[in-house]
């Protein structure tokens, strides 16, 4: 090679590195971070603070396992602690209304299934819990959703066949009818190069631990809503997880509304590269109410792409919200690109809310990943605004909650049920000064 051609290669290769880190066509890298991800000094944690965590013999070791990736899966309830504050993913929920869904025998009957639409294109079936398509897209992730998995006796089964177009929405109306702790499985298997969109419907009373899998197979595009509009004395644990193939994409739309407590847990787990997942969430807590969502984004190959939005609103004392964002990008998931927000808005006095985003990168070599959070009062200079043009005062105050959250409610693609969700709403903000 000659001198000029080595100059102009040793330029190239600059072109190609940042920080000294080589990216190429396929490996993007992120100013500031190495090729192994945040760079921590030893043994403290990303606020400078040392890192401890206790061992079963109670010992302290400066070594922790705070990884995402570390938490126990098992379908057996007993390898899951008994549920405490301490526990990180129970810290913020009301344990002792959950009415037993973490230990009691959960023998009561499961909301009655009907589905509506595509009948000729979805086929829905009742299937042992031995079928090989139960269990395919997740283990449980914590006590309440094993106890689910102990006790479920048949699983519904939607399946989308492979390459077909479903042209109308597939309603899944689930209805519950008694209080006493049932548990219920649910499986959307969407073959590949299929789409459709799925609704879950929740309605009635019902003290309910639940596990749903999306299993979205290569090429597929599934669009899933999940509905909470339980009656005020209903108790609904959901584990909601994805699995996603090769390029495949799915969207999953949250709006809780109803129940006395309702925690879902969605999660997506990308298996191939060139994934792409959208995730949005609605809930509006009032009076006395507990509504928590837990999501998890695992991107675990390269290429794939994730980006959440979730906004609630809170009125009423002792309403209570919590919203916790998981995003692990492990190392072998170069090229990620990823962005979670949560936005939350206090109506007036008496609500709370927790908002705790959280972003772990073991690699530098991604397009891209951020979060934000924030919560806050309506925006004076926004009513300031509308009431400087005749809008009285209370008017302005529910356009600009209007215009907070239907952003959410348009995601849902289902014209008829978006018009019945801005009708609750608005019923929601009329009991109050809103």
């Amino acid at each position: 090679m000659s001198t000029t051609d080595q100059t102009a290669r040793a330029a190239q290769d600059a072109d190609e590195q940042v920080n000294g880190v080589p990216t190429g066509e396929d490996r993007v890298a992120i100013p500031g971070m190495s090729q192994e991800g945040e760079t921590l000094q030893e043994g403290r944690n990303q606020a400078g603070e040392p890192e401890i965590r206790h061992t079963q013999h109670g010992d302290i070791s400066g070594v922790p396992d705070s990884s995402r990736a570390g938490r126990t899966t098992s379908y057996d309830i007993a390898d899951f602690p008994p549920l405490s504050s301490k526990l990180e993913d129970w810290r913020f929920t009301p344990i002792k209304r959950l009415r037993g869904l973490d230990d009691a025998a959960l023998q009561g009957p499961a909301p009655a299934v009907s589905v509506s639409g595509d009948d000729a294109a979805v086929q829905v079936t009742s299937v042992p819990r031995e079928d090989p398509r139960v269990g395919s897209a997740g283990i449980p992730e914590d006590r309440v959703s094993a106890n689910a998995w102990s006790s479920f006796r048949e699983a519904t089964v939607i399946s989308v066949p492979r390459d077909a177009q479903v042209a109308e929405p597939v309603i899944v109306t689930l209805t519950g009818e008694s209080e006493e702790p049932a548990a219920q499985h649910i499986v959307v298997d969407a073959g590949s190069n299929s789409k459709a969109l799925v609704v879950l419907r929740h309605v009635g009373t019902a003290v309910l631990s639940q596990n749903v899998e999306f299993s979205v197979a290569d090429g597929a595009n599934l669009t899933v809503v999940s509905l909470q509009e339980w009656t005020d004395d209903s108790v609904h644990a959901s584990s909601q997880q994805a699995t996603l193939g090769r390029d495949a994409t799915f969207k999953h739309v949250l709006v809780s509304l109803g129940g006395d407590l309702v925690r879902v847990t969605p999660s997506t787990r990308f298996t191939a590269p060139g994934g792409d997942v959208e995730m949005y969430g609605l809930t509006f807590v009032d009076d006395g109410q507990h509504l928590e969502s837990r999501l998890f984004v695992d991107h675990s190959v390269p290429r794939c792409r994730s980006r959440v939005n979730y906004k609630s609103a809170l009125q009423g004392e002792n309403a209570h919200g919590v919203w916790v964002g998981d995003v692990l990008i492990r190392a072998e998931a170069e090229g990620t690109d990823t962005y979670e927000l949560n936005r939350n808005l206090i109506l007036n006095d008496g609500p709370r809310m927790d908002s705790v985003p959280n972003l772990e990168i073991e690699t530098g070599l991604i397009a891209g990943a951020g979060h934000a959070s924030t919560t806050g009062q309506l925006d004076d200079e926004h009513l300031y605004y509308l009431m400087s043009r005749g809008i009285p005062e209370d008017q302005a105050r529910r356009l600009v909650v209007r215009g907070f959250l239907f952003e959410i409610i348009q995601q849902v693609g289902v014209e008829a049920l978006e018009e019945q969700l801005r009708a609750s709403l608005e019923a929601e903000l009329a009991r109050t000064e809103n």
